[in-house]
């Protein structure tokens, strides 16, 4: 003898745990997304310009010792031009960071191979000034 109402199997979803577990997950990728963007350390140049947004390039990065990166990638001067076409950089914008200890002939002849590889759109990547020493350019 069946007493009560008989069980049915429930067809709604509980998207509570779902919508908790996306929140973490969010929260997680926005902590950690400014600690992605790695490369090589760089003393750029302080200059008051507009920024550049360089996700959506591909960065070639100059140290003070002459160590040259295409990308994450760090590369000798000797295949420089293969490590351009290999990541594609005809096909998208080239954003160059260069130490401001690298001499001035060496930037030159980068972007002089940059140019002969097919670069078209090609940024120099600097910081803006700190506030000392903005104020001592005055």
């Amino acid at each position: 003898m069946i007493v009560g109402t008989p069980r049915r199997p429930m067809a709604e979803i509980n998207v509570t745990p779902l919508v908790d577990v996306m929140l973490v997950l969010l929260i997680i990728f926005m902590v950690t997304a400014p600690f992605l963007q790695g490369g090589l350390e760089i003393d750029l140049p302080k200059v008051a310009t507009r920024g550049l947004d360089v996700r959506e390039g591909l960065v070639v990065s100059v140290r003070a010792d002459h160590t040259v990166a295409v990308g994450d990638a760090i590369v000798p001067l000797a295949r420089f031009d293969e490590a351009l076409s290999r990541a594609g950089a005809a096909r998208r914008p080239v954003f160059l960071k260069a130490d401001q200890k690298v001499p001035y002939g060496i930037v030159v002849d980068l972007i002089s191979r940059m140019r002969k590889n097919g670069v078209a759109a090609l940024g120099l990547v600097t910081e803006p000034p700190t506030v000392a020493h903005a104020a001592g350019a005055q």
